[in-house]
């Protein structure tokens, strides 16, 4: 039986999200180092430009941080194989995202309404204004938000003892936070692209390398 530190999750899960924060952070905040001084791309397709900004969707793209804790806490406690396969592959996906921060930075500069404009237009466009102060328009692509919620929902198709409802509902807050991302003016529609390929690919390399004596394992695409 599986020891469960707090009643959670596993030690080894433990281990592997203490490690996927931190390499999170590094891609995230610690990139910025090397791209602070680059010029940066605006990848905007006519399309992100006709979407109209709907402040009302910064709802989903707040509750996209309540799904990833469900979404890796459930992997956590799934069947170790699962577990491991599945944050090996975050990892790789994240690795790939800083890359792409670092080789090609983006921003949504121009594209998304000033923080100013924002002020007195109610609720949503208050917390709209709130995530534009914590959130520079820049290392978008992959988009992690919505390379996080995809592989949270990947993680739901494979995991076993859990209520039937439980992955149609990872797809669904998904999709809505890969909608959020766009309506919101955080990220244009390649980014959400990017954030999928980004797990895929993790995915896909992580069922290739042998874990201990196992056999390799392919079928997590």
């Amino acid at each position: 039986m599986k020891k469960r530190l707090l009643g959670i999750m596993p030690v080894y899960a433990w281990g592997m999200v203490a490690l996927l924060l931190s390499v999170n952070g590094l891609a995230y905040f610690g990139t910025r180092m090397f791209t602070s001084g680059l010029e940066h791309s605006c990848i905007a397709a006519p399309l992100d430009r006709a979407l109209p900004f709907v402040p009302f969707f910064i709802v989903f793209y707040i509750l996209a941080y309540v799904q990833w804790i469900v979404g890796f806490v459930m992997i956590g406690r799934g069947e170790k194989d699962v577990c491991l396969r599945f944050f090996l592959g975050e990892l790789i996906a994240k690795l790939i995202a800083m890359a792409c921060f670092i080789l090609f930075p983006t921003t949504m500069e121009g594209l998304r309404p000033s923080v100013e404009s924002l002020q007195g237009g109610g609720i949503w466009y208050s917390l709209t204004a709130l995530i534009y102060r914590m959130d520079a328009p820049d290392n978008l692509f992959p988009s992690i938000h919505c390379l996080e919620s995809w592989f949270c929902f990947r993680g739901a198709l494979k995991l076993k003892n859990v209520p039937r409802w439980y992955a149609p509902a990872m797809l669904v807050m998904t999709l809505f936070v890969f909608a959020s991302t766009v309506l919101v003016k955080q990220h244009v529609l390649v980014d959400i692209i990017g954030g999928v390929a980004a797990v895929e690919i993790g995915l896909w390399i992580s069922g290739r390398i042998p874990l201990k004596k196992e056999k390799l394992e392919t079928d997590l695409i």
